[in-house]
């Protein structure tokens, strides 16, 4: 072949991968799903899943990434915080794909699906119609529209009926909370943050099908799909491995360690003024400022978010929204408002509430948050009895 007609195939077969209608898979291409491990950011805690495509006689070999997001897009986190992040389709060569990985010291793993020509040409069809601008980008939701549940959004709009999943490899049902916390460590900022802002909807039994917003989980079903009446994965193998972990952060760092800080602190505090009779106002104004503004967060997640997770959020009963005003009140060396004094029983009662919550598995909260309620709860007790005094 000379390097006329050479240039010339080259230029038509990139000319046509623009629109792909026109280009149609070799029976040499494969399918494959990818699935990516965790990695140390929170974004990347529950790892990736995408598509891949390759064609060795069309020179083909991308990956179709449904979990991207622009950093540098107009009020990114004001966007990210109202629940109302665009999330989009992407397609990439795999060497770069990859190579992000490689340098993250994730593992990858690819399953090759088993697809006749005519399903592998549908399937390539449907994903070049999602990549157009126009039907790219969607609303990104952590559990139920992501680049993990989108594996089997893809397959079961291109395969319908024919797809068949078997869940009876799940020994044990886990609710969205206990998914989250097995990519998580509880003693992590991660972990608290997300204990503090997720409410109690998540803590009902996901269905088999809904386990698979986290990409370990499709991995394993895939192994147990089929599509007709043969397995949907022809093979599986490890792309990349991973390597030696960094070690463990710095115990210095952990909500645990500062936690149990602020527990010490406000236990000899307390006592220190008990003994005197007399009351450290900077102590109270922290503790009621800081739970009063958690408390505002809560409330604005709840109402003022398109959050499906962040509602009917009981973290509402410590990080109480009032303390913010009682902050400043207490700012006074005696505050003048009357009855404040029973504030702080209403605030015990509350604290009681959780633990009832917590118990009968109403709302399960952060483990780290017994230290915080243990030292609230000693200085409500103590200002109760020294306002009371007063």
């Amino acid at each position: 072949m000379d390097l006329k007609k050479l240039f010339l195939i080259c230029f038509l077969w990139v000319f046509s991968f623009g629109f792909s209608q026109q280009v149609t898979l070799s029976p040499a291409a494969t399918i494959s799903v990818i699935t990516c491990g965790s990695g140390e950011e929170l974004y990347s805690s529950f790892g990736h899943s995408a598509f891949r495509i390759a064609d060795p006689i069309l020179g083909i070999d991308v990956v179709y990434n449904y979990g991207t997001f622009n950093f540098n897009a107009p009020n990114f986190y004001l966007k990210f915080t109202q629940g109302k992040l665009p999330f989009a389709l992407s397609r990439q060569q795999f060497d770069h794909f990859i190579y992000e990985y490689e340098l993250e010291n994730r593992w990858v793993k690819e399953q090759v699906l088993d697809l006749t020509e005519n399903q592998k040409n549908e399937l390539f069809q449907f994903l070049e119609n999602n990549y157009l601008p126009e039907n790219r980008v969607y609303k990104y939701d952590f559990f139920f529209d992501n680049c993990s549940t989108k594996i089997g959004a893809v397959l079961e709009n291109t395969f319908g009926t024919e797809l068949q999943y078997d869940y009876t490899h799940l020994d044990e049902q886990f609710t969205f909370r206990e998914l989250i916390h097995q990519n998580l460590k509880i003693n992590s900022w991660s972990a608290f943050g997300i204990d503090l802002a997720l409410g109690s909807v998540i803590d009902r039994e996901a269905t088999p099908h809904e386990h698979l917003f986290l990409p370990n989980y499709v991995l394993r079903q895939l192994n147990y799909t089929s599509l007709g009446k043969a397995p949907i994965v022809l093979q599986q193998r490890t792309i990349l491995k991973e390597g030696p972990k960094l070690k463990e952060p710095n115990f210095l760092l952990t909500p645990l360690f500062w936690l149990s800080v602020v527990l010490i602190l406000v236990v000899l505090i307390t006592y220190f003024d008990f003994k005197k009779g007399s009351r450290s106002r900077w102590l109270d104004f922290s503790l009621f400022f800081v739970t009063g503004i958690a408390g505002w967060v809560i409330v604005f997640l709840w109402f003022f978010t398109e959050h499906t997770t962040t509602v009917i959020n009981f973290n509402v009963l410590w990080a109480f929204p009032l303390n913010l005003v009682v902050a400043f009140l207490l700012l006074f060396k005696k505050p003048k408002t009357k009855g404040l004094f029973y504030y702080f029983v209403g605030l015990l009662v509350l604290s009681a509430i959780i633990l009832l919550l917590w118990g009968l598995k109403i709302q399960l909260f952060s483990p780290l948050l017994l230290l915080l309620l243990i030292a609230l709860d000693i200085r409500y007790l103590f200002l109760h009895f020294i306002l009371k005094k007063e």
